[in-house]
């Protein structure tokens, strides 16, 4: 059987730990804990370790969803999920703005690490004060519109809208792999 990892990352309260859940055929694996530090400000629980969820799209084929938590004191853990993965989604909360520079600073460290296909998850888009897709990729270094990642809104509480952003995450992967 074939196993096709995919991370989900992204700044604390994103979406992540919901994305998969929505998602999973399984019960999600997670290590999520009581929020202590400025998290608490944003929600209780916290993830410190991973998530882990799985799509069984065939027999022969599945899709392992790895969550990394949001905290950049948690970074270790994002080094060791990016190793042999496939592609990740970056959510961001487009609501947040004071956020985006620190959703900047996990694209840099994911792409210190890894070359491998990415798209851009953003997340409460229906909420008061969120940022167009534009302003979001301006936010977030990528100023040449020809070099720019797939954006896609998605809800992560909404199983079809995580599963659109997965099967937009997995078309562009296949899509470089041909290339």
């Amino acid at each position: 059987m074939e196993n096709m990892r995919l991370i989900v990352t992204g700044t604390v309260g994103a979406g992540k730990s919901t994305f998969i859940r929505s998602i999973s055929e399984i019960e999600v694996v997670d290590t999520d804990t009581r929020a202590t530090d400025e998290t608490a400000l944003l929600k209780a629980r916290t993830t410190v370790a991973l998530d882990f969820g799985r799509l069984q799209f065939s027999p022969d084929m599945a899709v392992h969803l790895y969550g990394t938590p949001g905290q950049s004191r948690f970074d270790f853990m994002w080094d060791i999920l990016i190793h042999k993965a496939e592609a990740y989604i970056l959510l961001v909360a487009a609501h947040r703005p004071g956020e985006f520079r620190q959703a900047r600073k996990i694209l840099a460290f994911m792409n210190q690490r890894v070359n491998i296909p990415m798209i851009i998850g953003l997340t409460h888009t229906d909420c008061s004060g969120a940022w167009s897709e534009e302003d979001v990729l301006l936010a977030l270094g990528f100023l040449a519109e020809n070099n720019r990642p797939a954006i896609v809104k998605v809800n992560p509480t909404q199983r079809d809208s995580v599963a659109e952003a997965v099967i937009i995450l997995i078309q562009h992967l296949m899509q470089k792999s041909v290339a």
